[in-house]
């Protein structure tokens, strides 16, 4: 059945457009972020580092992909954004905090509803007819 599972998500990664995959992305980035503040909670200190990682990565990603020439100020600023949840995630790692954990999560989920925000207006006015939701792309990321 596992086999079954991770071919379903290898598909669903290969034919998602570029916004769908932004947006599993961050789901991923808020579910290792949640997940190393469980692992905090619990103690397991091993795990939460391990997430941590993993969020980081990602963002890291984000904040790689960045295009400063087309992007301008937006750019610098989510830029500055993802150096600022780095810094908040090795200060979580470092000093085992929840706090930073927090932070970042939310951030993340901010983001996250914004660029869906801006895909539903991009998509709005280049396809009426069609929502994001409405796609079939669109499905929950549980990878």
């Amino acid at each position: 059945m596992n086999a079954y599972v991770n071919q379903y998500h290898n598909n669903q990664i290969l034919n998602a457009s570029p916004e769908r995959i932004l947006i599993m992305l961050y789901d991923g980035a808020i579910r290792f972020c949640r997940q190393a503040i469980q692992a905090l909670d619990s103690g397991n200190k091993l795990v939460m580092s391990e997430k941590i990682s993993r969020t980081m990565a990602i963002i890291c990603e984000f904040a790689n992909s960045l295009d400063h020439e087309i992007g301008g100020e937006i750019a610098t600023d989510l830029d500055a954004l993802y150096s600022f949840m780095t810094r908040e995630l090795i200060r979580a790692n470092l000093k085992n905090e929840r706090q930073p954990l927090e932070t970042v999560e939310k951030l993340l989920v901010d983001l996250r509803d914004t660029w869906i925000e801006a895909i539903e207006v991009n998509r709005q006015s280049t396809r009426p007819d069609v929502a994001l939701e409405d796609s079939p792309k669109f499905v929950a990321a549980s990878f």
